[in-house]
């Protein structure tokens, strides 16, 4: 089958747009208010720029009330945020973060979280998430749509700062993401969480390709 997008003639029950480009982390964005009130809410359509220098994006569409989401609101109006790791521990916590709510709302305390201090920006890290990055603004892009949710932004961010958890580094050196269980987004109502890895080497002997799948500089 086949379907344009415009026209949503796919003829199925459900939209099958979002599940077709998946999984997706879970960008789960804490910011803080001018007037100092915590916000956290998660966002699938969330991704890692570039790893050196490193550089975070992360898509919002409208509310229900066809206005910005707090999100995108507080971060240009402060310029910070941090990015916290969703996972299938968590996902009670990420699913109560998402209720749309007013901007007076911390959703810390809605979700019963624990607010850890950042080092370098003012949005308080989600202490019970095992790796955050603490963001400054670089870019927003702001993408005209239409229907129900109307336009959207694409806030782009670097990365200042990467805390990690000591319990989730292996021996080798290497994040324990079986461990962590890392939450994504399906379509529909759907989630899924990271229970298996294998390793796949592209052949060669480049040695700066393989030096970037690993995300480090090339020599």
């Amino acid at each position: 089958m086949y379907y344009d997008p415009e026209k949503n003639d796919h003829g199925l029950a459900y939209n099958p747009f979002k599940s077709c480009v998946v999984p997706r982390p879970i960008g789960w964005i804490s910011t803080i208010s001018a007037d100092g009130v915590s916000n956290l809410a998660p966002y699938s359509q969330f991704q890692n720029l570039n790893y050196d220098p490193a550089y975070v994006m992360l898509s919002a569409g409208q509310n229900t009330r066809m206005a910005r989401k707090d999100t995108v609101v507080n971060i240009e109006q402060t310029g910070e945020f941090v990015y916290n790791m969703a996972t299938y521990e968590l996902r009670e916590a990420v699913n109560l973060s998402a209720m749309e709510v007013g901007p007076e709302v911390d959703e810390f305390d809605l979700a019963g979280l624990t607010k850890a201090p950042s080092l370098r920006v003012k949005p308080f890290r989600v202490a019970e998430s095992p790796v955050q990055f603490e963001c400054v603004h670089h870019h927003t892009l702001r993408v005209p749509g239409h229907g129900v949710k109307g336009a959207f932004d694409v806030v782009i961010g670097r990365v200042v700062l990467i805390h990690i958890k000591d319990e989730v580094i292996r021996a080798d050196g290497r994040l324990d993401i079986k461990r962590i269980r890392p939450l994504a987004r399906l379509g529909y109502y759907d989630y899924t969480a990271i229970d298996s890895v294998f390793e796949l080497v592209i052949p060669g002997s480049n040695e700066n390709l393989l030096s970037g799948l690993k995300g480090e500089r090339w020599r």
